[in-house]
């Protein structure tokens, strides 16, 4: 894996430049510390490939570095040198999780054979990790749970157009399945094997937006170091998701239509045309007819991209689905957290069947997920809903009356309320209720600041 970035952390400068020229001379990228705790603060999972580290530093030592990485990020390889390797620390250090164990002096060739070897049993990790995911994502229309005519309608539609080779738009609220529909066209398609590729176009400053789809060249821009592929290069032979389509700044939409009618592209500051072979899926949840009429949508870029509409339908105009979507995520998470609650009382059938779902599909999930942390017994009963919904969404609510809440309002009383539980559940400890949340540490302690939890 030459290339790979390894992360060097010794208190002792020369060491540091020792093994950073050694290293370097070898094809690798190497970030060098000789403060731990400012190492610990650089890492980031996914951005370095191994990490180096000596056992005896001042402030936190090898150990505990070890430990901390290995919380953010279980298969990247540590290696651990010391000047003296006892049985005992080395034992402790294997059992932390430490790929293995450098012991001072070392001949360069010791070091360059151990650092080969974490490298690669991390790339085969992450390739039967991928190979697990592509096996539990086989066949992407099972997962979509439900039987109600309206759902069955866009499935069918679905499975006829899968196999042609054509742009889809798939519309529906926040929450209702959209990107598993889109998958699921892209794993019964002719396309299956090769790279599903999403992007939320949304969530990207329009600056990063167009480097992201197109790529750049090295040198386009203050910061461009070296060249980048973009999303429609890296999903080349396969399929393209644009999620919240409708987000798209006018100037990507002219550039997309260019390559949805020209099959070719130019990256950031290149001159010549780039051709792949992609499937564009667009998602959104706007109307973009009305935002053609506003001027924030082009027709043309429209007219391509809805070759075929499919409207995923919102969960409550398919309330029979709601029972088998309920106990299908009650399985999902018995096995997830290795539960055994049996199912539901009907008095919380009754509930989940009556309620609006303004979150949809992803709404019941988390409600679930949340109910399953809080309940005691062998059946989620009414009382555990009751305090994790806000049951005047029932449909036909008795003398229901005033200005319905926006979902905004709906949503953040649902946070507030599902995070209040997970911190209860886990007795405040913090890491334990994001593990549980399935969400980073930094995320959650965002959630506690901004619904002030205590």
């Amino acid at each position: 894996m030459a290339g790979a970035h390894i992360l060097v952390i010794d208190n002792e400068e020369g060491l540091c430049r020792m093994l950073e020229a050694i290293l370097q001379d070898n094809g690798y990228r190497v970030s060098t510390f000789t403060d731990p705790e400012k190492a610990v603060e650089c890492f980031h999972p996914g951005r370095i490939s191994m990490v180096i580290t000596d056992v005896k530093m001042p402030g936190i030592d090898g150990l505990e570095v070890l430990k901390i990485i290995k919380h953010r990020s279980g298969e990247t390889p540590v290696i651990m040198i010391t000047g003296y390797a006892t049985v005992e620390m080395s034992i402790h250090a294997l059992r932390l999780g430490a790929f293995d164990i450098l012991t001072k002096p070392f001949e360069p060739e010791e070091l360059l054979q151990r650092v080969r070897n974490g490298l690669r049993q991390s790339l085969l990790l992450e390739e039967n990790r991928q190979l697990r995911q592509e096996l539990a994502e086989h066949d992407r229309f099972g997962e979509v749970v439900g039987k109600s005519p309206a759902l069955i309608t866009v499935l069918d539609t679905a499975r006829k157009i899968a196999v042609r080779n054509i742009p889809v738009t798939i519309s529906g609220e926040s929450g209702t399945g959209k990107e598993l529909v889109a998958r699921a066209i892209h794993e019964h398609s002719t396309r299956r094997g090769k790279p599903f590729v999403a992007i939320n176009c949304g969530a990207l400053p329009e600056s990063l937006l167009e480097s992201e789809l197109f790529g750049h060249a090295r040198g386009a821009f203050t910061g461009a170091e070296q060249e980048k592929k973009g999303l429609l290069q890296m999903a080349d032979e396969g399929t393209l998701l644009l999620d919240e389509v409708g987000n798209l700044p006018l100037n990507v939409q002219k550039a997309l239509l260019r390559f949805l009618q020209e099959k070719e592209f130019y990256k950031i500051g290149e001159t010549r045309p780039t051709k792949v072979d992609v499937r564009i899926l667009a998602a959104t949840n706007a109307d973009l007819q009305k935002e053609m009429e506003r001027g924030s949508f082009r027709d043309d870029l429209y007219y391509r991209l809805a070759v075929v509409r499919l409207r995923i339908p919102p969960l409550r105009e398919r309330r029979t689905d709601i029972p088998l979507l309920a106990s299908h995520f009650l399985d999902e998470m018995n096995h997830r957290f290795d539960t055994s609650v049996k199912g539901f009382t009907p008095e919380a059938y009754e509930v989940l069947i009556g309620y609006d779902w303004p979150g949809n599909v992803r709404e019941l999930k988390n409600i679930i997920e949340a109910a399953l942390a809080i309940e005691s017994g062998s059946l989620i009963a009414l009382e555990g809903l009751e305090r994790l919904m806000d049951l005047d969404q029932r449909q036909g609510v008795e003398g229901k009356t005033g200005e319905p809440e926006t979902f905004g309002e709906a949503q953040g009383a649902f946070e507030r309320q599902y995070f209040a539980d997970l911190l209860r559940y886990a007795g405040n400890n913090v890491e334990r209720a994001a593990e549980r949340a399935d969400i980073n540490i930094a995320t959650f302690y965002r959630k506690i600041k901004k619904y002030d939890l205590r």
